[in-house]
């Protein structure tokens, strides 16, 4: 016999189905009588029994002159909780909290996320830019824009890349959410499963995670101090092995923030060329220097149009300006098709305000600031790691970029070391999130993006003391 069904159930169920999922939480507040009455056409009555129900079950509770709330004496009463099917990668989660803080606390010293700033960011002139762009342009915003994106926009990136001597046209280039979508577009481009490619090392853990994510396999190929990637050690990989790619940040490199000299990009280039193997440079950092003028590109010295060079402004203006782009040279017919495939077109609104942007000086007279504003950070920062942590230990200093590159001595106990920065709230990126291999576990990443505070230079200081 069917069971009756109550007028309430219709939105009694739903409430019932909320919390059970998760989707309301203890203490969440619930529609009122009157709302519940509004949208259901129900009577008030049916509506108070609905309720009534739902504290017999224990799912809701009755506040006097407030309405009703998620009980919150659920969390205790579920001890037994369902899991969720998802299954997570228990390394990935573990990086992805090291190099991330999803909880803005001003107590933390966050040396960790390569971001800027908010203080940093020029908030009124994106969001004013915003604003003339949507009452410019109004619906068709909300249009798709061209896959490879706007020509207007094409255009302007050709412009400045000319500026410092890159070749690059507009025919070749695909406007990308974000570097890390025109990563994955190049490398997908030119290699296969388990093909080998040559990799910067210490190598950021995103792009690591592309290429894990593409199962390619790696040779990791040494950063050194002064000159950047090891150029002869690439020599002798790209002489014994079949490399399909060469993926490296020749300016201002991420994490050690070095800039290689124009001696090796020009030996990176021949021999890539020698052996005919496609170049991925990463560039994002590129503009962000600290003195003389803009350093060169890897493309620059191309003639064979084996590089492919990729950047965004995610860290020169916004992170939540996802706009990158990937100059694919010959490759750009596939890459085209593969930018199609992971989505046809990249946010209107954000092309249009880097376009604004562009024309004008704003973005140029921004970078100016930021550049200064970095400098000092990096400057900053580094002499208090230095005066913190004794000669002992060997910083890079950075001539460009967000990052710098910390060695502790090996004796060090770093299970001790990353206990008393958790305990003083200072939040470094361990070396073993940049590497497939346990080199650098005696190394960590520094990032001077965030406004460095009195507060946080003697957190680094206690740090550096307690472990001498």
């Amino acid at each position: 016999m069917r069971m009756k069904e109550y007028k309430y159930s219709v939105f009694t169920d739903k409430i019932e189905e909320g919390i059970n999922k998760g989707l309301l939480k203890p203490e969440d507040k619930l529609p009122s009588v009157r709302a519940i009455k509004k949208e259901y056409n129900l009577s008030i009555s049916s509506v108070q029994s609905g309720y009534d129900y739902l504290v017999f079950k224990g799912l809701v509770t009755s506040v006097p002159r407030s309405g009703y709330i998620v009980s919150d004496r659920l969390a205790e009463q579920n001890l037994e909780v369902e899991l969720p099917i998802i299954p997570r990668d228990a390394v990935f989660r573990k990086k992805i909290h090291l190099i991330t803080n999803p909880i803005s606390d001003t107590s933390q010293t966050i040396l960790n996320e390569a971001s800027p700033s908010d203080l940093f960011i020029p908030q009124k002139l994106v969001l004013k830019t915003m604003q003339e762009v949507i009452r410019e342009k109004g619906a068709s915003l909300l249009r798709y824009y061209p896959n490879n994106g706007a020509e207007e926009l094409r255009d302007l990136l050709v412009k400045r890349a000319g500026l410092h001597g890159a070749p690059i046209f507009s025919d070749e280039l695909v406007v990308t959410d974000g570097a890390l979508q025109a990563l994955y577009i190049a490398l997908s481009t030119i290699t296969s499963p388990n093909d080998i490619i040559a990799v910067e090392s210490p190598c950021v853990f995103s792009i690591l995670e592309v290429i894990a994510s593409l199962k390619l396999k790696t040779i990791e190929i040494p950063v050194r101090a002064y000159d950047g990637f090891d150029t002869d050690y690439l020599r002798k990989v790209c002489a014994t092995n079949n490399i399909k790619a060469i993926v490296l940040t020749p300016n201002f490199h991420n994490p050690t923030g070095i800039l290689m000299t124009e001696e090796s990009k020009k030996a990176v280039y021949e021999t890539a060329l020698y052996h005919n193997v496609p170049i991925i440079e990463n560039d994002v950092f590129g503009c962000l220097y600290f003195k003389g003028s803009r350093p060169s590109n890897i493309r620059n010295y191309d003639e064979a149009g084996l590089v492919m060079t990729y950047s965004s402004f995610s860290k020169s203006l916004a992170p939540g300006i996802r706009l990158g782009w990937l100059a694919a040279g010959q490759f750009f017919s596939e890459a085209e098709r593969l930018k199609f495939a992971l989505g046809r077109s990249v946010s209107p609104i954000n092309q249009e305000v880097m376009i604004k942007l562009l024309q004008s000086s704003a973005y140029d007279k921004h970078l100016r600031v930021f550049r200064q504003q970095l400098e000092r950070q990096a400057l900053q920062l580094v002499k208090q790691l230095i005066h913190s942590f004794s000669d002992s230990i060997h910083v890079q200093l950075p001539q460009g970029g967000y990052c710098t590159w910390v060695q502790l001595p090996a004796h060090i106990d770093m299970n001790f070391f990353y206990k008393r920065c958790t305990e003083e709230g200072v939040q470094f990126t361990p070396g073993e999130t940049f590497s497939f291999t346990d080199v650098y576990d005696n190394c960590f990443r520094a990032v001077f993006s965030k406004q460095l505070t009195l507060h946080n230079l003697e957190a680094i200081r206690r740090v550096g003391e307690s472990i001498l």
